[in-house]
């Protein structure tokens, strides 16, 4: 009797499932898509399955906030639900809803079936939505693996063209080797603590941390900068983003980085992991110096988005510098806010490449832009929009994204970091602007058609816009948010109660 009593207790309970339930409405929303895919007719197919996709998406939200409501460990303290988690199950679902929306047109346009499409972004989002909320490093493996598989298929989507399967399969090797990197820190760090449950790596480092957690931390810092582009890290982004499908570069340029971003708040701040200063000093002043430099001489649209992601990623990183003291919660509120901020830019900015480059994606070349404010005013000032936002202009959610991150690291004593992005930040509105000059000051050309915005791309983009200006004019809800988020991350109460391991749990390793 006792052992079957014992065995029920360990057993995970009513309330581990529900700090669980967005990845499961999402795992079964794609199950439901993949096993329709081959009963819809394929005419059909784009819409039925995307709006099953979409309705999923909307059901995951809700359950974040259900889920919001019971903080708190599951299933033996690898999962944490607080204010954190739950940001980032908002942020990456959401974006997953918007990259839905535009792909309906799409889909139809390129001729591509949609039940794996579909299927495969919600099965990315589960990885993402579980990278924010794990606390534990081999689920965050597993959770990263998830996320990128979808992605390394998703990118070589356009089946017909070389540059795509080129792409995925730059991906996909480029990324099994940072994943290789990111495991052998992880192997590293159990060896230098006994544990890879991060609140436990963080009461092992407190008295001191050995020679081999710094290598591990480096060890892990590579495989998670490659996720995020940040140099040296970022080479295979530019042809990775020409390759992939428009609005799945969309989703690639904000969902898995800013799930990575959790993840890389977790383990620097609330881990306190050792020697991270000048490794994201370095990687961030690159980033940026490199991502802006490099788009400077880009034609092609997408491959100048993709180094200005580069570039955003290095003014992000510029947050993460902020030391593990009193001012730590601003950093990571002023990381959070610039995850949703750009967010809601890229995505917007990809919904509007994606509709205007057509069949084949045969208009993404800087030129097939010239004229576009005259031929379809609304697409131009939509797009004006979100490259105003992503120059860093006021009454935009960039402008006071980049406002928040630099005055945290002002205040942190970053004076050269602060500088090197205000100088890059000038440098970047340069492209962003030709691209604007392009638009409204060149002559049209005729040869280049301009399709209507349907009414799904129509809210995808409404959707955007609108947040873009909130955030830039109204941003006092989401820091006060983050800001709350930013305490329970490194609140000790919090950090007190993560302890208290159930007895099928080892406390000296961390894992089951």
């Amino acid at each position: 009797m006792n052992a079957v009593a014992e065995t029920a207790q360990n057993l995970p309970q009513g309330v581990d499932y529900i700090r669980f339930l967005p990845e499961t409405v999402l795992s079964i929303s794609g199950l439901i898509v993949m096993v329709l895919d081959p009963l819809v007719d394929e005419e059909h197919s784009q819409k039925t399955l995307g709006v099953i996709a979409l309705i999923g998406t909307l059901a995951a939200l809700a359950a974040t906030i259900f889920m919001s409501h019971y903080p708190g460990l599951a299933f033996w303290n690898m999962i944490r639900v607080d204010s954190f988690s739950v940001f980032f199950h908002f942020l990456v679902i959401t974006i997953a809803a918007l990259v839905i929306l535009t792909s309906y047109e799409y889909m139809t346009v390129q001729r591509i079936r949609a039940g794996e499409y579909y299927g495969l972004i919600l099965f990315g989002v589960v990885g993402m939505a579980l990278m924010s909320s794990a606390v534990e490093l081999v689920l965050i493996f597993i959770a990263l693996e998830i996320s990128s598989i979808s992605t390394y298929i998703l990118a070589g989507f356009r089946r017909r063209e070389a540059s795509s399967s080129e792409s995925s399969l730059k991906y996909f090797l480029l990324g099994s080797f940072a994943t290789a990197f990111f495991l052998y820190g992880i192997a590293l760090m159990f060896g230098a603590t006994g544990s890879t449950n991060i609140i436990l790596i963080s009461q092992a480092l407190h008295s001191g941390a050995p020679i081999l957690a710094y290598v591990a931390m480096a060890l892990m810092f590579v495989g998670l900068g490659f996720k995020v582009a940040s140099a040296p890290f970022h080479i295979w982004t530019p042809d990775v983003y020409e390759g992939a499908p428009a609005p799945i570069v969309g989703l690639m340029s904000t969902g898995p980085k800013a799930a990575v971003f959790a993840v890389l708040l977790r383990i620097f701040f609330q881990a306190n992991a050792p020697g991270r200063f000048w490794l994201i000093w370095v990687s961030a002043a690159l980033s940026m110096t490199i991502g802006n430099i490099a788009a400077l001489v880009q034609t092609n649209i997408k491959r100048l988005l993709a180094y200005s992601s580069i570039a955003h990623a290095g003014y992000l990183l510029v947050a993460f510098a902020v030391p593990q003291d009193a001012l730590a919660n601003i950093g990571i509120s002023a990381a959070m806010f610039y995850t949703a901020a750009y967010a809601a830019m890229n995505v917007g900015a990809f919904a509007v490449v994606s509709h205007f480059a057509a069949a084949g994606e045969r208009y993404v070349a800087l030129e097939d832009y010239a004229g576009l404010g005259r031929r379809s005013p609304l697409l131009a000032a939509t797009f004006t929009i979100f490259l105003l936002s992503l120059i860093g202009i006021p009454i935009t959610g960039g402008f006071f994204a980049k406002f928040y991150v630099f005055s945290a690291a002002l205040r942190a004593n970053l004076v050269g970091l602060t500088i090197i992005g205000v100088i890059n930040s000038a440098i970047g509105a340069y492209y962003y602007l030709r691209v604007i000059v392009v638009m409204y000051m060149r002559e049209p050309r005729e040869e280049v058609p301009v399709a209507p915005v349907p009414a799904s791309l129509g809210m995808a983009l409404a959707i955007t816009v609108i947040a873009t200006i909130y955030l830039g004019v109204l941003p006092g809800r989401v820091v006060d948010y983050s800001l709350r988020s930013a305490s329970q991350l490194l609140s000790p109460e919090a950090a007190a109660n993560s302890t208290s391991v159930p007895s099928r749990m080892n406390p000296s390793a961390g894992v089951p």
